[in-house]
């Protein structure tokens, strides 16, 4: 798990970086005024570029012809340059949209399937039939990749890990092809390596080109296999959440669950809203649980078996909000110094996430994942121009500010007794402290 969440780190360090290079470029194409769409557009008309110097290749050029395999190959890394600027173009313009999303991912397929369409023909054309057919079966991957994470997050899960995801995808075939058509003239078209006793070559100057052609045909198909395994693995949990044993047995296996929380939606009929008369709080909560001060904190999450507190923050990337995922939920660990640590998968997922959805005057519409009764809102607030969490607690809109859950002892390990959830939060008006508690009956 550490590995995999020191790669992502590193790809955004990297991506950052590449954003901090183009950004120039991007101002300068909102300022002549080209949306996210134009230039999502505009990397499908690149493609069709590329697929049309292959046709040409294929039916100009000779078998040993390399120079159209190059300038194919600049072209597609110039036309994968537009994937990473439409979006950056939606966030530094504030122009995303949830159709601009889904746009971008079907002209993304467009895009791949005709640079695929030119890469057969020149290869058939030329009778390379075995690399031909690679080519074909790393198409077929590359949109089973696709394909496999999209039905997954259409059916509410995350699917991003594997190799040869679009961008090195890209980058891979674009520069394979670039080096063909440079090193041909060095080593020349027709260049060979043999071994006695072998009727076909061990290389040629083509396989500069068809070799990572094979190896993308062999690793997407296994990224596409491991997203459908881990996809399964994360819709049979999801399935099991929707009995009450099973997410008992679940809650008992997180060492940091939610464990009421997933109460509440296991046993919807037994909840029962009690409000505190004067908004007074009860003398139930710890007073000693810790106060977290953390940069773009929103709010904080704590329960009284320990002080391990969960602290929304807003998600700030390059110096602005990540509008698909505007908050970010992490852990303070206070029994080990204090230290931070990201929600996993499933506690993201089936415990403490916040769904969020983008409303048309910028501002989000936010839940959590294991109980959806209650709306929250994240809204900026003009006075302070800083983004704050609003819910009605006693009839009163209010800014949120910590929640806390309260367990009494005698339960067991695998069905702790809850009793309620108090949320605490200040009157957006008056600021007068407001207390309201969900209670949690149990059978």
């Amino acid at each position: 798990m550490s590995d995999i969440v020191a790669k992502k780190k590193l790809r955004d360090r990297l991506q950052l970086g590449i954003y901090k290079i183009i950004n120039p470029f991007v101002r300068f194409l909102i300022k002549i005024g080209f949306t996210p769409n134009k230039v999502t557009l505009t990397g499908l008309v690149l493609n069709i570029g590329v697929a049309v110097i292959f046709i040409l290749g294929a039916e100009k050029g000779n078998r040993g012809d390399f120079q159209y395999v190059g300038w194919a190959g600049a072209l597609i890394l110039f036309a994968g340059l537009f994937d990473m600027l439409d979006g950056q173009v939606a966030r530094l313009g504030n122009m995303s949209s949830t159709f601009g999303a889904m746009f971008d991912s079907v002209l993304d397929r467009y895009s791949e399937m005709v640079m695929f369409l030119g890469i057969c023909y020149y290869l058939i054309a030329h009778h390379y039939f075995l690399s031909s057919l690679f080519a074909f079966i790393a198409l077929i991957g590359s949109m089973m990749v696709s394909y496999t994470r999209a039905r997954a997050e259409g059916l509410g899960i995350e699917c991003k890990g594997g190799f040869m995801q679009r961008p090195e995808r890209v980058v891979l075939i674009g520069v394979s092809a670039l080096l063909c058509g440079i090193i041909s003239g060095i080593i020349g078209d027709d260049y060979k390596k043999t071994i006695p006793g072998i009727d076909f070559p061990i290389f040629e100057t083509i396989t500069i080109f068809t070799f990572p052609i094979f190896v993308m045909a062999i690793m997407t198909n296994i990224t596409a296999y491991g997203r459908l395994m881990d996809s399964k693995k994360a819709l049979d949990l999801k399935d099991a959440m929707k009995n009450k044993t099973a997410i008992l047995v679940l809650a008992g296996l997180l060492s940091f669950s939610l464990l009421q929380v997933n109460e509440l939606k296991a046993n919807p009929v037994l909840i029962e809203n009690m409000l505190l008369e004067d908004g007074a709080a009860e003398k139930d909560p710890p007073l000693n649980l810790p106060v977290p001060n953390e940069p773009n904190q929103l709010f904080y999450l704590q329960r009284d078996p320990n002080t391990n507190t969960i602290v929304y923050s807003l998600n700030i990337e390059d110096g602005q909000l990540n509008e698909s995922n505007p908050i970010k939920c992490s852990w303070i660990l206070y029994p080990e110094g204090g230290k931070r640590k990201e929600l996993n998968y499933i506690q993201r997922t089936f415990a403490y996430g916040l769904k969020a959805s983008k409303l048309k005057d910028g501002n989000y519409k936010l839940s959590f994942v294991a109980y959806k009764k209650r709306d929250l809102f994240l809204i900026k607030d003009k006075a302070t121009n800083q983004f704050k969490v609003y819910l009605y607690l006693n009839g009163r809109l209010s800014v949120l500010n910590r929640a806390f859950i309260k367990i009494e002892p005698g339960g067991s390990f695998w069905s702790p007794d809850v009793r309620y959830i108090q949320m605490y939060g200040t009157d957006s008006t008056t600021g007068e402290a407001i207390v309201e508690r969900i209670q949690i009956a149990t059978k």
